[in-house]
């Protein structure tokens, strides 16, 4: 059985960039825009026109240069939005126009301070409107996930026959389980009529860490488009993360689900987007992290030395790192630091080991870790040793 293809849709450069001193110019954007698409992303959010003349700049020299990718524009559900997004997409191979509402009560009672009635027609026009202008329309329902289901399916089902081809389904705030989601998700396949006539995507937040867990949720019960950005990167605690995302579908094969995405360039693009946009990788960070594939416990030194597969499920090569790395650090025992000697040509015995290894400790004691030189300096000590 052929796996289910899920699309990915980027959005570091629209979501992404909205993080506090991350700002990019329009050169910056067209350079990470190839990148994205060299990737493998299906759609890339290339940013909000309206909000500057800047942004619509930026979509619109982006729109010159991406061949098979997607571009999408965002905008609000107001005429002139999706006026001023079509515009930035004229010269667009395969453009799309993103609009929609907030549809929580949070959102049509506080900030809209309108009636759900009041913005099912307003969803509806807008998507009505930015139909004349491009035939790939998707519609979000912001703060979905605080949104009660049935009014969710009901705007859903408006916005299909207004003429969206793909369906938003945003955990706004980071707020929803990932059984919730999920469940959501699972209902919106039941209970919107001409559902098949469009993709749902979901859009998850992770101000509760939930954001990979949601995403992956959704897709199994249904949805076909997972918007993220690089990184993880994104307002407050960020977005869902591409890498993440894209890896979990490949290690388990059980899903049955594939993307696009060309993993073996995924940590270069993951070190492009933070030098260029200023924001440092978490080191622990999943997939991509300087620590993600690095091992200073002894017990999991020796263990990846024996077989790999041991404490890596995925090879560094896959995601574009050349290869494991043995840290050496006070916890580390015999096998890592023989590992580490065999590297620089040093093949010592049982006994000369044991000599080694008791320098190794004290030097280890009072450093972070221990690096090539400090390894030729012991070596260099246990010679005089044996002298």
């Amino acid at each position: 059985m052929k796996d289910r293809r899920i699309q990915i849709f980027d959005t570091t450069l629209r979501d992404g960039e909205q993080v506090p001193g991350s700002k990019l110019n329009t050169e910056q954007k067209v350079f990470i825009a190839t990148h994205l698409e060299e990737l493998g992303v299906d759609v890339i959010e290339a940013g909000f026109p309206i909000s500057s003349p800047g942004d619509f700049e930026a979509v619109k020299e982006i729109t010159k240069v991406i061949k098979n990718s997607t571009v999408c524009g965002l905008t609000r559900a107001v005429e002139e939005d999706i006026k001023v997004a079509a515009d930035a997409l004229t010269l667009c191979k395969r453009p799309r126009i993103h609009t929609g509402i907030g549809t929580s009560d949070h959102h049509i009672n506080f900030k809209l301070k309108s009636t759900r009635e009041k913005v099912k027609e307003r969803a509806f026009k807008a998507v009505q409107y930015a139909k004349t202008f491009v035939e790939d329309v998707e519609f979000y329902a912001e703060d979905a996930g605080r949104t009660e289901d049935q009014y969710l399916a009901e705007i859903c089902e408006l916005a299909i026959k207004a003429g969206a081809t793909v369906l938003n389904i945003p955990d706004t705030t980071g707020y929803c389980l990932p059984e919730q989601f999920g469940a959501k998700i699972k209902y919106l396949m039941e209970n919107v009529k001409g559902i098949e006539n469009a993709i749902i995507s979901t859009h998850c937040h992770n101000d509760l860490g939930l954001a990979t867990a949601n995403s992956i949720a959704g897709i199994v019960n249904g949805a076909q488009q997972i918007e993220c950005t690089i990184n993880g990167i994104g307002e407050r605690a960020g977005n869902t993360s591409l890498e993440e995302v894209v890896m979990i579908m490949k290690q388990h094969k059980e899903l049955a689900l594939s993307t696009g995405i060309v993993t073996n360039k995924l940590y270069k693009t993951s070190r492009l987007v933070s030098e260029m946009m200023r924001m440092p990788v978490q080191p622990n960070k999943a997939i991509v992290g300087s620590n993600a594939f690095a091992h200073s416990s002894g017990i999991h030194q020796d263990g990846v030395i024996k077989n790999r597969s041991t404490y890596e499920i995925i090879d560094p090569e896959e995601v574009g790192v050349e290869k494991s790395t043995i840290v050496l650090t006070a916890r580390s025992g015999r096998a890592a630091l023989k590992y580490r000697l065999s590297q620089l040509a040093f093949n010592v015995s049982t006994s000369e080991l044991d000599i080694a290894y008791h320098h190794f400790l004290e030097m280890a004691d009072d450093k972070k870790t221990i690096d090539n030189n400090d390894l030729v300096k012991i070596m260099e000590i246990c010679k005089k040793e044996a002298v």
